[in-house]
């Protein structure tokens, strides 16, 4: 073990590195808890898929900080969901609602969050299931005009929540129907006829029994990337306690008169939401788990697989400089998307000591709310998930067809990814909103002059290559839109493909700034000049990834792209003698991400997962 060789300071940064905060016994707690929970699962194979997933939440929920709010300690937060992920993609994502979105709104909205202990304790301990509904199914950007409505009931107390009209239906992983489960359910508040703003309220949905009078569920939705039980809501006339209110500071008085801190409908929203942020802090965690999972996998199948290839009989792939620019690629992609996953969690704990945004904070919301909750966070979420995807994506490409198997996992994390592009706010339409505010806000406070690129070897190249990229794009696209006194549609209709690419440009660059502050922080000697390379690799990687924008904007030259794929073979040739202790470094345990491509002999693990029958002879 290479590791345990290494100086125990040494030893810590990686620990620190990976995550973050988390003590050891706590990452020994998750693991038992993940396994247990497997082993249970496959011990009582009698159970219901639902009490299935309720008993591994309830097995999870004993790792996350004690208390009732799941946001006490994000690193350890963060920590649970991205092991949960290696394990179990569908069940990070109920984790995720459960803990994060459903959880976390009672905790963090509740003027009386004593008066929700029973529906806390039952979700922290698995006796319930947590549901988020946001989504209404009938139009596009529903987030932006909620039409499920809650009117408050001045003479029984508490609200009515209705569904109008079946388009309004939402739409939610709702349709376990056999196990309780307890709905935060986003809704426009009337009081007196008035509409005063989307808030959320916890309703329950599902008990031992069934549905619960005044639910509504359709048929199951299948979702074949993310195998939840996904349905449409309907809510006809549901009384709501008004303790179930999540008012976040608002409320009635007796005489009928509403008071809300928020000031404004559009304030109101983004405070509701704010509890998004926990998601997109945590996502870059699981998207940079998944994605070593993915890149060690790939890596360890391209050194002992063999290739009978004309060129060269009997060497590995890993001999191939195509093979060795994709995988340990994927390996320098997953390095730098751990980089910001310790990035988005600070940004993150910055803004959980803040006060709540005041009626004149926020951005203005366009194509969706998320961007104006957080710029970087709502960015973190949406380039991350979006590598991730593309990192497990080439993993699987290079690993054959062993890379499409169920059992190696590589599918599950493409899917998990893939599909949150869209969920938790969708990724294109986040770029949309950064790129068209970054273009309304205009330069700013200057950022201090440039010098020189620094060399295309080194970790800070690629972040300057960006800065540049970024300063270029906003001022080509402001002076589009300065060209036109059209109105707003008619202006940046045709510029939204450009915009998105500038957020894009943004996100990718908050990444690549992590990466390069984390190795300059890298204090042993010996990790340094493994992770160096790597963080280079991205870079360059990433640059060839990117080259028709920059070409076309001349941000970097043809000549710059063209000498790229030989700057990636040397650097190639840097990160290979530390591939070993990279690899061990960045991979789960063997009964965490039980793969055959995980093994150190591939066809002996696989062969183990089958069993054979042979014909009766004659």
């Amino acid at each position: 073990m290479l590791l345990a060789s290494l100086p125990s300071a040494a030893r810590d940064e990686i620990h620190r590195l990976l995550y973050g905060s988390c003590e050891p016994a706590l990452l020994s707690a998750l693991h038992k808890a993940l396994a247990v929970g497997a082993q249970l699962d496959a011990s009582q194979p009698g159970d219901s898929r639902g009490k299935q997933l309720l008993r591994r939440l309830g097995t999870l929920g004993e790792a996350l900080p004690p208390g009732h709010d799941p946001f006490a300690d994000p690193a350890r937060l963060a920590a649970a969901h991205a092991w949960a992920a290696v394990a179990d993609p569908p069940l990070c994502l109920a984790a995720l609602v459960h803990h994060v979105l459903c959880l976390g709104s009672m905790a963090h909205l509740s003027a009386e969050p004593d008066a929700l202990a029973p529906e806390m304790a039952a979700l922290l301990s698995g006796r319930a299931k947590g549901v988020y509904l946001i989504t209404e199914a009938g139009q596009a950007n529903s987030h932006l005009a909620t039409r499920t409505r809650a009117d408050h009931d001045p003479v029984g107390g508490g609200f009515v929540l209705h569904t109008p009209d079946p388009l309004a239906a939402k739409f939610a992983s709702a349709g376990t129907l056999d196990i309780p489960q307890t709905g935060v359910v986003l809704a426009r508040l009337f009081t007196e006829g008035t509409d005063r703003g989307v808030f959320a309220f916890v309703v329950g949905l599902t008990g031992d029994a069934g549905l619960l009078p005044g639910i509504e569920m359709s048929s199951p939705i299948g979702l074949g990337a993310l195998p939840l039980d996904y349905v449409q809501v309907r809510f006809h006339h549901v009384r709501i306690p008004y303790v179930h209110w999540l008012s976040d500071g608002a409320r009635t008085d007796p005489d009928g008169a509403f008071h809300d801190p928020a000031g404004s409908h559009e304030q109101r929203l983004q405070r509701t939401l704010r509890v998004g942020q926990g998601l997109w802090a945590t996502m870059p965690a699981v998207a940079a788990a998944t994605s070593r999972q993915s890149a060690v996998q790939a890596v360890n199948y391209a050194r002992q697989r063999r290739t009978q290839g004309r060129l060269a009989p009997g060497v590995p792939l890993l001999a191939y400089r195509t093979q060795q620019r994709v995988v340990l690629g994927a390996l320098a992609d997953a390095f730098a998307l751990t980089c910001a996953a310790h990035g988005a969690r600070e940004v993150w704990t910055e803004s959980l000591a803040a006060p709540p945004a005041g009626p004149d904070d926020g951005e203005a919301m366009s194509f969706t709310p998320w961007a104006a909750v957080s710029r970087p966070l709502a960015a973190y979420k949406a380039v991350t998930v979006r590598m991730a995807a593309r990192v497990s994506a080439d993993c699987q490409q290079r690993c054959g067809f062993s890379g499409h198997l169920d059992v190696n996992r590589l599918a599950a994390y493409h899917g998990f990814h893939h599909a949150f592009d869209a969920a938790g706010g969708d990724s294109q339409l986040i770029f949309y909103d950064i790129g068209r505010a970054l273009v309304e806000q205009g330069p700013g406070t200057a950022e201090p002059p440039l010098p020189a690129d620094p060399p295309v070897t080194s970790p800070r190249w690629w972040p300057a290559v960006l800065r540049r990229h970024q300063e270029e794009l906003t001022r080509r696209l402001a002076r589009r839109r300065d060209a036109s006194d059209a109105t707003a549609f008619d202006v940046w209709n045709p510029l939204l493909e450009e915009a998105g690419l500038l957020g894009e440009t943004y996100a990718t660059r908050l990444v690549a700034e992590d990466l390069a502050h984390t190795v300059d922080r890298t204090q042993d000697r010996t990790l340094a000049q493994a992770l160096e390379p790597l963080a280079a690799l991205h870079g360059v990687t990433a640059a060839r990834r990117w080259s028709g924008p920059l070409l076309t904007l001349g941000t970097l030259r043809p000549q710059d792209l063209e000498d790229l794929p030989a700057v990636a073979d040397r650097l190639c040739d840097e990160v290979l003698p530390h591939l070993p202790l990279l690899t061990e470094a960045f991979a789960h345990p063997d009964d965490i991400a039980s793969a055959p491509l995980a093994a150190t002999d591939y066809n002996t693990a696989l062969e183990t997962t089958l069993t054979w029958t042979r014909g009766a002879t004659a």
